[in-house]
């Protein structure tokens, strides 16, 4: 596929190849492809709706585009909305593009020698969010991810080695795919699931069938492995390393997890920026028993890295103190691509600011308290509350609306939607529910619309959501904002 790229499309040094797919072999084969030629691997949440992908592609400059073929609404939208990309690459039999086995046949055997990359040079557009939840490419470097393959290995996974097996359960264009590229590193085999659709049950069949060692999860995932039957049903004695991250994970649900797999699980906290690098709960400090577990806790510094947790002018606070938590070290992206605003506010005397809150304790062990912004986090995605209030105040008959996460059994976190509709107007949860059907990915839509008459407000007028929190835990109009 490089050498297609090279030959074919003239693909050097520096271009971004967007890449829109479910996991696949072409999907993960394209990374390495990029890598060799010192391209840029651009991947998109599959998810997105055709409009979202073609603002990551303008916002990329990306001149190329491999595509999986259940997707060419999504092709069309990024041709149309970018004049220079030059080409896109099916995966599948597809009308948009050149199909992506049949270029790798016809370019089979041609030798592609490793560009000349420096350790600053650009690898991966890691699409990540700010508060606004505008799209914003995190430049991941080729010395960053060099530093963070050995790190993930030593830190989350020692040991791993060619006799390793890794099932892939979570999309590939994220941390999952930081998660693979270790795997490769390491020679240990990598195990993709047969189709999009999670299916719990073949999860556990494979993990039997190839003997898998470690797996990256979320705990939406990960607890619905262990509350599967079919975790009882099939052997998964060898796995060592069951690492979760993304979300707070319930205590109860913690304990479960233990209860079904042993003393494997792995906990880490880390941002897209930073590759998933910054603590890590080694197994072996994860218990039942609540004395020694040190609940609420995401663990220590990763090897290489520091935390330092700062007030709002950047003064490093004591043991137990509650800041915004920051990091520096090898695993910090190089910036935000294009973006020097983003770049001004991420970054403080050398400090990324992570945006989140929390305290470290005198051993060192960090706790997140909460966050510094309104985002919450659904089955391990992000969700920004301010876009998709912007897309329901397009309805015409919603005058004022305020997005709020609230606790979710099995997603971590819903969004529930606290509307006030235009004076004399009504509309119900049904008809906002298909209004915003398309206009959005499906993670980010509510699962709950809340109908109030009058929209709790500051002293200066302004809407707050912990005024609107408290009002609606005082009327009792919290309960049962459960995931559909």
């Amino acid at each position: 596929m490089a050498a297609a790229l090279r030959d074919r499309y003239g693909v050097s040094k520096g271009d971004r190849i967007l890449v829109q797919s479910q996991n696949c072999n072409q999907m993960f084969e394209s990374m390495f492809a990029c890598f060799r030629l010192g391209a840029v691997w651009v991947p998109t949440n599959f998810r997105q709706t055709p409009d979202e992908v073609a603002y990551l592609a303008r916002a990329s400059g990306a001149t190329g585009m491999i595509c999986n073929a259940a997707f060419p609404d999504h092709a069309e939208a990024c041709r149309a909305a970018c004049p220079d990309l030059g080409f896109v690459v099916a995966i599948g039999a597809a009308a948009f593009g050149e199909d992506y086995d049949t270029l790798v046949a016809a370019h089979r055997g041609v030798a592609v020698a490793n560009a000349t990359v420096d350790r600053d040079d650009p690898c991966w557009f890691f699409f990540t969010s700010g508060t606004t939840g505008r799209p914003k490419a995190a430049v991941l470097t080729h010395g960053q991810m060099s530093f963070v393959a050995t790190n993930h290995l030593c830190d989350l996974m020692p040991g791993t080695g060619p006799r390793d097996a890794s099932l892939v359960v979570a999309p590939l264009s994220h941390g999952a795919g930081v998660h693979q590229l270790t795997q490769v590193a390491a020679g240990a085999k990598t195990i993709l699931m047969p189709t999009e659709r999670f299916d719990i049950a073949a999860a556990w069949r494979l993990v039997q069938q190839w003997r898998v060692t470690n797996m990256f999860t979320v705990p939406t995932i990960l607890k619905m492995l262990v509350e599967h039957p079919a975790a009882a049903e099939y052997d998964h004695s060898s796995l060592r390393h069951v690492i979760y991250a993304g979300a707070p994970m319930y205590r109860a649900d913690q304990k479960r997890a233990l209860e079904t797999l042993g003393p494997v699980i792995v906990q880490y906290f880390g941002l897209g920026e930073v590759t998933g690098n910054i603590t890590v709960l080694p197994a072996h400090e994860h218990s039942t028993d609540d004395a020694v577990a040190r609940i609420g806790s995401c663990g220590y510094e990763r090897t290489g890295m520091a935390i330092s947790i700062q007030d709002e002018a950047g003064t490093e606070l004591g043991p137990n103190e509650t800041g915004e938590i920051c990091v520096t070290g090898p695993a910090v992206f190089a910036g935000y691509y294009d973006n020097p605003d983003a770049n001004a506010k991420a970054f403080r005397d050398g400090w990324f600011r992570t945006g989140d809150l929390g305290h470290l304790d005198a051993a060192g062990y960090l706790s997140i308290t909460g966050r510094a912004s309104d985002m919450y986090i659904s089955g391990g995605s992000n969700v920004y509350p301010r876009e998709i209030e912007e897309k329901i105040l397009t309805h015409p008959k919603i005058s004022e609306v305020a997005v709020l996460g609230v606790p979710d059994p099995v997603w971590g976190e819903v969004g529930i939607a606290v509307c006030v509709t235009v004076a004399g107007e009504s509309v119900g949860e049904a008809e906002l529910g298909a209004f915003l059907e398309g206009k959005m990915s499906r993670y980010k839509l509510p699962k709950r619309f809340v109908f109030v008459d009058e929209m709790p407000k500051s002293a200066y007028g302004k809407i707050t959501k912990k005024l609107v929190r408290q009002a609606l835990e005082e009327r009792g109009l919290l309960d049962g904002a459960r995931a559909a």
